[in-house]
């Protein structure tokens, strides 16, 4: 199912309609700043464990991400040190994954690798959906391969529904997407080292 959202200026209900159907469990696709992304609740391990079936994740072998809505939510679940926090600064928001050590805060499905990676894209949207939650967001992008026919149907809302309609619950139209990924930044070392370049280019 379709719903159609806009960078700014959406409807509370529609807004209230997707947080509760988080809350209670359900798994959405919507669009971040890099690409269509599925989400759910981020403390809800059963939802959790859904989408980890749905795209073929071992959480013992991947890291999960999650988004925050703010620095001050993602303090609440990861520990970081004073330049850690002046790096996430510097880029946030923006289209970065940054890896760092789980808190002791995230259920247990997140401590199999001791390590999470924190979004905080740039998108109003995405802004106001985790601020309403008041929680993260687990979030990993659609799988998409390299052929022109798979990117399109990653990028595109009712090509999105066409092929994952059935099997999510609620689908965000935010219009056409982006086929680039997020940069992926790893923080647990003494140096933040960029083992993935996407869309962002880090200011360090």
């Amino acid at each position: 199912m379709l719903l159609k959202l806009y960078p700014k200026n959406n409807n509370p209900q529609d807004l209230r309609r997707i947080v509760d159907l988080l809350n209670d469990g359900g798994i959405i696709i919507y669009p971040t700043d890099t690409m269509y992304a599925i989400g759910c609740h981020g403390l809800k391990e059963r939802a959790i464990e859904r989408i980890c079936q749905l795209k073929g994740i071992d959480p013992r072998k991947k890291n999960l991400s999650i988004i925050c809505a703010s620095l001050g939510m993602v303090s609440e679940y990861v520990k970081m040190n004073n330049p850690t926090f002046k790096l996430l600064k510097r880029n946030l928001p923006g289209p970065f994954t940054f890896i760092l050590a789980a808190g002791g805060t995230l259920p247990r499905i997140y401590k199999n690798r001791k390590e999470v990676g924190i979004r905080i894209p740039d998108s109003l949207m995405v802004h106001e959906i985790v601020s309403l939650l008041g929680a993260p967001l687990l979030t990993t992008s659609l799988p998409v391969h390299a052929d022109e026919e798979e990117i399109e149907y990653v990028t595109t809302p009712e090509l999105i529904d066409e092929k994952w309609g059935d099997t999510v619950d609620l689908i965000i139209d935010g219009g056409i997407g982006y086929a680039e990924p997020s940069t992926v930044v790893d923080c647990t070392g003494d140096e933040p080292e960029i083992i993935r370049q996407g869309k962002g280019w880090l200011d360090r």
